[in-house]
């Protein structure tokens, strides 16, 4: 018996159960799928957003400048990488400078602070590479980018060493209203809890619906991104957005915080919920509308391209709060864009809710801090070397392409949730995530994880369930 179980293992999700987590409650985050971060927070545009872009009398506008602020600490105490660059939007018309303005407006009135217009010519002195078409731009010191994935499995990994029970490929069935409990049937049996936390992304409308009378529908909206090589990732220094026009929203370039450039996304209102596929038209149209940002778009470098899924709610905001005909059942649904950006907010004012249902006692032994993984590729050679005098296999590397040795690869598998597949060593470590694309590492990678799981190799998965690499040795299946 639990006394909050929140369905989704997001960005969202593992930001509620981190903060739960101060509190002496029991609690169980459960996900249909292998690892956490595999939905929408494993492909999206990795951006911070100031808070500039929401109506203010949202919730996007009211969570989003606010969770902004609360990312320098979160960073530091649980050593995911963040950075604070700063963002443009670009204005391409002089008759469109008002528009501008009313951005900026808006900004002010949602708290940004720093907002400033920068006319073209001194804008380029601060990015080269702005295309010469820009007449304006607004400047978002705050703006910043972040690795989704990585700050979600920091969170999660926080959570679980602070009491969070996680229940990984356990998806629901159905949700039952049994007494003062609701039970949650799932493939791998029952979950007997107080409180329901829906935090299932662009599957939040089905869970809500399971329960409550006040339906939700919530629509999967497509991006489709490129990402390019380290080599240009220096082509801007700022996250640049386009001012929209009556020809739409238009794409954004941003560096990456692994040093990459990145592309993105478009915006396609879909039916499939499980629909990642990418399409020639989707990426000619996003690396297009880049070339309208930026001088030259480097397509030959190019390294690889992903689609993402937003979970658009109709009401064009985040649906936060209690059903009003469900008695603990918390929906944190729509959770779109700025959903990453305004995740720690969410957070709160989540936990806020169930704090004042259950009047909980404080978590004294509630740890903050959590330790990353060495990062190899990021040390001097004097912390390399002291760093394989402790253990020699850090002196192994495994992916040439971004650097990550065998140490690096075992602390993923062996840390709190560790990895058990190859997406799972990639996105803790970035083995594979280079310009090969783990077209060299990735055979090392599975005997690592067979030898260290204790699996055979024809066992491991690329991201659970039956995605297998393997189906034996050639010589037993001619």
């Amino acid at each position: 018996m639990f006394d909050v179980t929140i369905v989704g293992a997001g960005v969202i999700g593992c930001s509620i159960a981190r903060e739960l987590s101060r509190y002496k409650l029991k609690v169980c985050v459960i996900d249909k799928d292998s690892d956490v971060a595999n939905g929408t927070t494993k492909a999206n545009s990795a951006i911070v957003h100031a808070g500039f872009d929401a109506k203010p009398a949202t919730l996007k506008g009211k969570l989003n400048a606010k969770g902004n602020a609360m990312f320098d600490k979160l960073a530091e105490e649980l050593d995911f990488p963040f950075k604070r660059i700063g963002s443009l939007v670009l204005c391409f018309d002089k008759d469109d400078l008002g528009k501008l303005n009313d951005l900026k407006e808006q900004g002010d009135k949602n708290g940004v602070p720093g907002l400033e217009i920068i006319e073209g010519d001194k804008l380029r002195e601060k990015e080269p590479n702005i295309s010469d078409e820009v007449v304006a731009a607004m400047h978002a010191p705050t703006g910043g980018i972040v690795c989704p994935y990585e700050m979600t499995i920091a969170l999660a990994e926080n959570a679980f060493t602070n009491g969070v029970d996680f229940k990984f490929e356990t998806k629901l069935e159905t949700i039952n209203k049994v007494d003062n409990m609701y039970v949650l049937k799932t493939n791998k049996g029952n979950i007997e809890t107080n409180i329901v936390i829906n935090a299932a992304g662009v599957f939040a409308d089905e869970i809500n619906n399971m329960v409550s009378n006040n339906k939700l529908t919530i629509v999967p909206r497509k991006g489709e991104y490129c990402l390019f090589d380290k080599s240009v990732g220096n082509m801007i220094s700022k996250t640049v957005f386009q001012l929209p026009t009556k020809m739409g929203k238009g794409i954004l370039v941003t560096p990456t915080v692994d040093g990459n450039l990145l592309v993105g996304p478009n915006a396609v209102d879909i039916e499939d919920k499980n629909d990642l596929d990418t399409s020639a038209e989707g990426l000619n149209d996003v690396l297009n509308k880049a070339g309208l940002s930026i001088k030259q778009v480097p397509t030959r470098q190019v390294i690889t391209s992903f689609s993402g899924l937003r979970a658009h709610s109709v009401e064009n905001d985040f649906r936060i709060g209690e059903a009003k005909d469900a008695e603990n059942f918390i929906n944190a649904a729509g959770i779109e864009s700025p959903g990453l950006s305004s995740a720690p907010a969410i957070a709160e004012m989540v936990v806020n809710i169930i704090v004042e249902k259950l009047s909980p006692s404080k978590n004294e032994g509630f740890n903050p801090i959590r330790k990353g993984i060495p990062k190899f590729r990021e040390m001097n050679n004097e912390e390399r070397n002291k760093l394989i005098q402790q253990d020699s296999r850090y002196g192994k590397i495994i992916c040439r392409c971004e650097t990550v040795t065998e140490g690096e690869i075992i602390n993923a598998i062996k840390r709190p949730l560790g990895a058990r597949t190859l997406d799972g060593v990639k996105r803790r470590t970035r083995s594979g995530m280079g310009r090969c694309q783990s077209g060299f590492c990735a055979p090392r990678i599975v005997e690592i994880l067979s030898r260290e799981l204790n699996i055979l190799p024809t066992e491991v998965t690329k991201f659970g369930g039956k995605s297998q690499l393997l189906v034996g040795k050639d010589k037993e299946t001619i």
